[in-house]
């Protein structure tokens, strides 16, 4: 373990924020930031294969989508990086501005792009930069929203404080979704049910993306009230801040640093099986209406090449994972104090097990009635509120002050390349090899947990170290 051990009564300075405004300050960016994130995630599955990806076959457009959307995966390591050393260097508070600024104006600017249409491949390579754009800030957002919740909290809440920031994503999953239903529901053509629109792909999906700036300004007005945390003051006094952050946790905190990108593995994996390919999967024609389909336009149809899905509509298939995201907000919540008491390992390894054999009930479930589906979602996001609660806490426990920022970011972010970049084009792959089966998707998912189980099994308690060291 990087961090020292401390006494149960943790001995951290006092915080210099009031309550209030660090639960704010950590949840409206958080918010923002998945939301934004969200936006982009739809799109990818509504919109891009479409207006920015015209293969002229489905299911090459639609792992073109999902490429790019992994894409941002890759910057997000570079973006721990960056920030981490600015969050180290120069503090929480200036880092986070910068951070949801970026990422800001990059969601805007996709609402202004041009399409293929217009502008032909180059259409899909500026919408590939603002993507790596949108990760690059996201690399540098989670780590000190996570910071300025736990560095700020009273004694023996730390992991509680450290779930409000993981609460952004499901705020910012409903958010961005709903905003992205209502905008379809209003421009959906009667005669197509479950089509998007000529209005939709026209200028409806801009919206949302147009509207992250609202948000943005809003969510730049919170932390400009930010103070610096105690913790981090306090290191500036005592001269320990270092010159070069990443240096020094490569150097001295390499284990932390694969214990934690490994510990995130199996959260990343579920987080994006439940959001990007259910949604996929679940609104993607079944085999007959697919040929009927085909058959009422005239084109072409290989009944072997064709992965079927489950025939909902995306307005009926957005509101069931709507009703499951508000499991995973809730338990997030719920994992705070459980993390708390029992401690941040004890309750990760309870949840990752349960994880791994939730990859067994895919077949049973998500291919099952509606209400089998729903019970999937509901069981899929209660367990993704479990393991993603405490790592508000966990990851930055696992390091000292002075490489706090860096190391809990980059941990997390690397993982994000083995658990969500991958994710979605996996299943896909996985899916189609299984002749439209999600037997080897629930596979995936149950040897992602296996490999965190073996990284919590090897990480030392972090309830009780000192954040002022």
């Amino acid at each position: 373990m990087s961090a020292t051990s401390a006494p149960p009564a943790l001995r951290g300075a006092a915080p210099r924020n009031s309550r209030s405004r660090v639960i704010t300050a950590s949840l409206i960016g958080t918010t923002i930031e998945f939301y934004d994130f969200y936006v982009y995630a739809t799109a990818a599955v509504l919109v891009f294969p479409i207006l920015f990806f015209p293969t002229g076959n489905e299911t090459t457009a639609l792992i073109a989508s999902f490429a790019t959307f992994g894409a941002a995966m890759l910057a997000r390591p570079v973006g721990a990086v960056f920030f981490g050393h600015l969050g180290d260097r120069l503090g929480r508070k200036t880092t986070l501005v910068a951070s949801l600024l970026t990422m800001g104006i990059a969601t805007f600017l996709i609402g202004l792009l041009p399409t293929h249409e217009n502008i032909g491949v180059w259409a899909a390579v500026l919408l590939t930069v603002l993507r790596l754009a949108q990760g690059f800030a996201i690399g540098g957002e989670w780590s000190g929203a996570a910071l300025v919740a736990t560095e700020n909290a009273p004694e023996g809440k730390r992991a509680w404080y450290g779930t409000f920031p993981q609460l952004g994503a499901p705020l910012g999953f409903i958010i961005a979704n709903m905003l992205f239903f209502a905008i379809n529901n209003a421009l959906a053509d009667p005669g197509a049910p479950g089509v998007a629109s000529e209005a939709f792909l026209s200028w409806g999906w801009r919206v949302p993306f147009l509207f992250s700036a609202v948000m943005v300004i809003i969510g730049l007005w919170v932390r400009l009230k930010l103070v610096e945390s105690s913790v981090f003051e306090q290191a500036k006094e005592r001269g320990t801040v270092k010159r070069l952050p990443l240096a020094e946790a490569v150097k001295h905190h390499w284990r932390a640093l694969i214990l934690g990108t490994f510990a995130m593995l199996a959260t990343y994996v579920l987080f994006y099986l439940m959001t990007s390919y259910t949604l996929t999967f679940g609104t993607r024609p079944g085999l007959a209406a697919a040929e009927r389909a085909a058959a009422a336009t005239g084109a072409d149809f290989d009944p072997a090449s064709y992965v079927p899905g489950l025939g909902y509509s995306y307005n009926e298939f957005i509101l069931m994972l709507v009703f499951g995201v508000v499991f995973f907000g809730v338990f997030t919540l719920v994992s705070g104090p459980l993390a708390d008491r029992f401690g941040r390992r004890r309750t990760l390894i309870w949840v990752t097990a349960a994880i791994a054999l939730f990859g067994f009930t895919f077949v049973p479930l998500l291919g099952g009635t509606t209400a089998a589906v729903m019970f999937f979602l509901a069981l899929g996001f209660t367990l993704m509120g479990l393991t993603f609660g405490p790592m508000g806490a966990f990851l930055p426990e696992m390091f000292p002050t002075h490489v706090r920022y860096t190391g809990s970011a980059i941990a997390y972010n690397v993982s994000s390349i083995l658990g969500a970049a991958l994710a979605p084009i996996v299943a896909v792959w996985l899916w189609g090899l299984a002749d439209g089966s999600p037997v080897y998707v629930g596979l995936y998912l149950t040897g992602a947990a296996v490999l965190t189980l073996v990284s919590l099994i090897l990480t030392p308690e972090t309830r009780h170290v000192d954040l002022a060291e």
